[in-house]
C-alpha cells in the first residue's frame, strides 16, 4: 500500500481534525454556485453560525465564528471551506477505503464520486447537479460522515438527516447500512423560500435524489433518458422511412443537466442545439467531449445550423447565450425546429436555475442576491417571452415537450400562454405523459444502473457484455408490447463503450424491467463469485423510474385518477426496499422539478458474490419495480395493467388489487 493511500486513509478515519486546519482559500475561476438569497434576520444569522459551530470544539469558536459569518454574508450559506480536504476527490477502488464494513466502503466510494469535480456541478459547495442538489450542507458533515462510515460494522446503521450524520445506531446485518433523508419538511414549510431559509440555517438541504442518495453517475443517466425520449419523439413526428439526420432538436441547459442533451442528440442522429448562459459550463462540456461545437454568436449559429440541415449532419452545438434568443432568432430566420424542449433547472427558478433573457449571467447573479424580488420579475418576464416564442414554432408544426414540466409550471405561474383550453392542463405534454410513462414506466422499464467498485474499465466491459446477453435472451420470448423497449436498450448497451459515456466512476445505466434487472443483477453476482469481475458492484437507479418517485409534473404525470398529488408510492418504496435488502435507502422532498413539488425514494445495493446478496437482490428489485406498476395499474393505465397481470402469472406469491373499468356513458347519464 502506497504512502498516498495510507495518508488518505488516515485523513478519512480522523474525521474532524484534532488541530484547526489553516484557512483554505476558495479556488478562483471555478464553476461556483450563485450567491444565495440574503433571507435571514440578524437573530437567524446568529442561529446559523451557532448551528455550524456545534461541529467544533469551543476553543475554535472565536476563530471560526467570524469566518462563518463572512461565508454566510458572501455566499448565503456556511460551507466551511477551511475544512475542505486537500486530497483528490474521486471514486477510488473500494479496496482503498478504510472500513470494517465493505457495504460502508461502497457508500464512501459513491459519495466521493458525487463530489468528483468531473462529475459535480459545484463541487466546492458540495452540489452535484441541478443548481442545488447537495450531498452535504458543509465540509464538516462530509468529514464526520466519512469517519463514521470507516468505523461502523455490518451490525450498525448510520442515519443521515439532510447531510448531517445524526449517528451510528445498533441494527442488524439485514438492515440498511445507511438511511438518508433530505429536506423532509412539514408540508406547510416546503415553499421555495422555506428552502432558502432553512438551508441557510443549516438544518435541511435539497438532496436532488441521486445527489443526496450518493447515486449520481454523471451525465450518462440523463443521456439515456433523453436519447430514448428524443428517438421516440422523432418516431411520433417523422413520416415512415424518414430519418433524423439534419432534423433539429432545440433545448437548453448544459450546467444543471450535465451536458446530456448534445450526447443524446448525437445518439439519436439529429442536429442538437443546446443553449447555455454559463460559459464555464459550456466550455467544460466541450472539453469533456459531450458537445461537438461551441458558438458564441447568434448569427453564426444560424449559419452553422443551415449548413448542418443541408448536409444532413449528425452534430451537436452549444450556443453560449440565452435559449429565448435562439427560439426568436430561428423563427425570424425561418429555421424549422422539429423537436423542442427545455432542460434548464427551472425547479430552482429564483436561485440560478434559470437566467432571464436580456441579462448577462453576471448581472443575473448580482440581482438574485441583492434584489431578489426584481430578479423574480425578470425571470417571469423572460418565461412569458420564452413561451410566446415556443408557441410560434409549434404553430408551424414543432413538437414541443417539457422535460419535467418545470418550464410549463413556472411559465403558467408567470402568466405565460401555456395552458390548454380547459385552463387545467398544459397545452404541451411532459416527456413522461407522451413517451416514457406509457412506453417505459408503466411496463416497468426504468433507469437501472450499476457501478464497478474496482474502478476498472475491464470490469465495466464485462458487465456490458453480461447485460447484453441477458437482454437478448429475454427479448427472444418477450411479448410484442415491449419489443421496442428491449431493442432500444440492447442497442444502447451495445454502443455504450464507443459512445464514451463514463464520467467519474466506471458506471452504466440501462433501462430494464423487473425480469431484466433481477436477471442482470444475478448474472453480475455470479460473475463476482466466479472471479470474472474483480470486485463488488453497486446497484442503484435514477428517480426517472417506475416506483420511487411521486412527481405530478414529471414521473407520475401520466396518472389520471387524481392520485398524482399523493406520495404514498415513494414512501412505501423506500420502506419496502429497506427491509428487503437494500444497502442504503433515501427519501427526499424535491427532485428534478423542485422543492415541495415531488417526493423521491432511492436505494443502493452492494453485490459481493454471496448467496445473501442474491437473496437480497431478488426480493428488493422485485418490489422496487412492481410497487410502481401496481400503483400505475390501479390508476387504470392499460400498459401497467398488462404488466402487473403478466407479473402475477410469473410470480404466484404476488397478488395485486386490479381496477374494474367504468363505462363513461354511465357517468354521463347520472352527473
Amino acid at each position: 500500500m502506497t504512502d498516498k493511500i495510507v495518508n488518505f486513509q488516515v485523513k478519512i478515519k480522523q474525521g474532524i481534525p484534532n488541530e484547526l486546519p489553516i484557512v483554505n482559500p476558495f479556488p478562483r475561476n471555478v464553476n461556483s454556485a450563485p450567491k444565495r438569497k440574503d433571507i435571514l434576520s440578524k437573530e437567524e444569522k446568529k442561529l446559523a453560525i451557532k448551528n455550524a459551530l456545534r461541529y467544533f470544539p469551543e476553543d475554535w469558536h472565536s476563530t471560526l465564528a467570524p469566518e462563518f459569518a463572512t461565508e454566510l454574508n458572501d455566499y448565503g450559506r456556511i460551507y466551511m471551506y477551511r475544512f475542505q480536504p486537500d486530497y483528490e476527490m474521486y471514486a477510488r477502488p473500494i479496496s482503498e477505503y478504510p472500513a470494517q464494513s465493505q457495504q460502508a466502503a461502497s457508500i464512501m466510494l459513491m459519495i466521493q464520486n458525487n463530489l468528483d469535480p468531473n462529475v459535480a456541478q459545484h463541487p466546492n459547495e458540495l452540489i452535484t447537479y441541478g443548481g442545488n442538489g447537495a450531498v452535504f450542507q458543509n465540509w464538516g458533515q462530509y468529514l464526520l460522515t466519512m469517519q463514521y462510515l470507516s468505523e461502523m460494522t455490518d451490525e450498525q446503521t448510520l442515519h443521515m438527516y439532510s447531510g448531517h450524520p445524526m449517528g451510528i445506531f445498533p441494527s442488524s446485518k439485514d438492515a440498511p447500512r445507511v438511511v438518508v433523508t433530505n429536506g423532509m419538511m412539514i408540508p406547510n414549510y416546503s415553499k421555495p423560500d422555506d428552502w432558502e431559509k432553512y438551508n441557510a440555517l443549516g438544518v435541511t438541504q435539497y438532496g436532488q435524489m441521486t445527489a443526496g442518495s450518493y447515486m449520481y453517475i454523471g451525465s450518462q443517466g440523463i443521456v439515456h433518458g433523453t436519447a430514448i425520449t428524443v428517438m421516440n419523439a422523432f418516431r411520433k413526428k417523422l413520416r415512415k422511412g424518414e430519418t433524423t439526420k439534419g432534423k433539429i432538436f432545440l433545448t437548453a441547459g448544459l450546467g444543471g443537466m450535465s451536458g446530456a442533451q448534445p450526447k443524446a442528440g448525437n445518439i439519436a442522429g439529429c442536429v442538437t442545439i443546446c443553449a447555455e448562459v454559463n460559459e464555464k459550463a459550456a466550455v467544460k462540456r466541450h472539453d469533456q467531449g459531450w458537445v461537438d461545437i461551441l458558438i458564441f454568436d447568434l448569427d453564426e449559429l444560424v449559419d452553422r445550423v443551415r449548413i448542418a440541415q443541408e448536409k444532413k449532419e449528425v452534430v451537436s452545438i452549444a450556443y453560449v447565450g440565452n435559449v429565448v434568443d435562439v427560439w426568436e432568432q430561428f423563427f425570424e430566420n425561418g429555421i424549422f425546429v422539429h423537436l423542442g424542449s427545455d432542460q434548464t433547472s427551472l425547479h430552482n427558478p429564483w436561485s440560478g436555475g434559470y437566467y432571464p433573457a436580456g441579462l448577462t449571467i453576471e448581472e443575473s447573479n448580482l440581482m438574485l442576491r441583492t434584489d431578489p424580488e426584481n430578479f423574480k420579475v425578470k425571470v417571469q418576464e423572460s418565461l412569458r417571452r420564452h413561451a410566446n416564442a415556443v408557441n410560434k414554432h409549434t404553430a408551424q408544426g414543432t413538437y414541443f415537450f417539457d422535460y419535467g414540466n418545470a418550464f410549463l409550471l413556472e411559465s403558467s405561474r408567470a402568466g405565460g400562454d401555456v395552458m390548454a383550453e380547459n385552463k387545467i392542463d398544459f397545452k404541451y405534454p411532459s416527456y413522461v405523459q407522451d413517451i416514457l410513462g406509457p412506453m417505459c414506466f408503466d411496463y416497468g422499464f426504468g433507469p437501472f444502473r450499476w457501478v464497478c467498485a474496482s474502478g476498472k474499465e475491464s470490469d465495466l466491459d464485462k458487465t456490458d457484455k453480461i447485460a447484453e446477453e441477458v437482454m437478448l435472451k429475454i427479448k427472444a420470448t418477450a411479448p410484442e408490447e415491449i419489443q421496442q423497449q428491449m431493442q432500444d436498450n440492447i442497442k444502447w448497451i451495445q454502443d455504450a463503450k464507443k459512445n464514451k459515456l463514463v464520467v467519474g466512476s466506471q458506471a452504466r445505466i440501462l433501462y430494464a424491467d423487473t425480469e431484466g434487472r433481477i436477471k442482470i443483477a444475478k448474472a453480475f453476482n455470479d460473475a463476482i463469485k466466479n472471479g470474472e469481475i474483480s470486485a463488488p458492484i453497486v446497484l442503484g437507479r435514477d428517480h426517472h423510474d417506475v416506483s420511487g418517485t411521486d412527481s405530478p409534473y414529471r414521473e407520475t404525470s401520466n396518472i389520471y385518477d387524481g392520485s398524482k398529488f399523493t406520495a404514498d408510492m415513494a414512501i412505501h418504496n423506500v420502506i419496502g426496499d429497506s427491509f428487503r435488502g437494500a444497502t442504503w435507502v433515501s427519501i427526499h422532498n424535491g427532485g428534478g422539478v423542485g422543492w415541495g413539488e415531488v417526493i423521491n425514494g432511492g436505494f443502493g445495493m452492494l453485490l459481493d458474490g454471496s448467496m445473501e446478496a442474491e437473496k437480497r437482490l431478488k426480493k428488493m428489485l422485485f418490489f422496487d419495480v412492481n410497487n410502481g406498476i401496481a400503483r400505475r395499474s390501479w390508476a387504470r393505465n392499460d400498459e401497467a395493467v398488462f404488466a402487473i397481470k403478466r407479473e402475477m402469472e410469473r410470480t404466484p406469491e404476488l397478488k395485486v388489487t386490479l381496477p374494474n373499468i367504468v363505462d363513461d356513458d354511465l357517468l354521463d347519464q347520472i352527473i
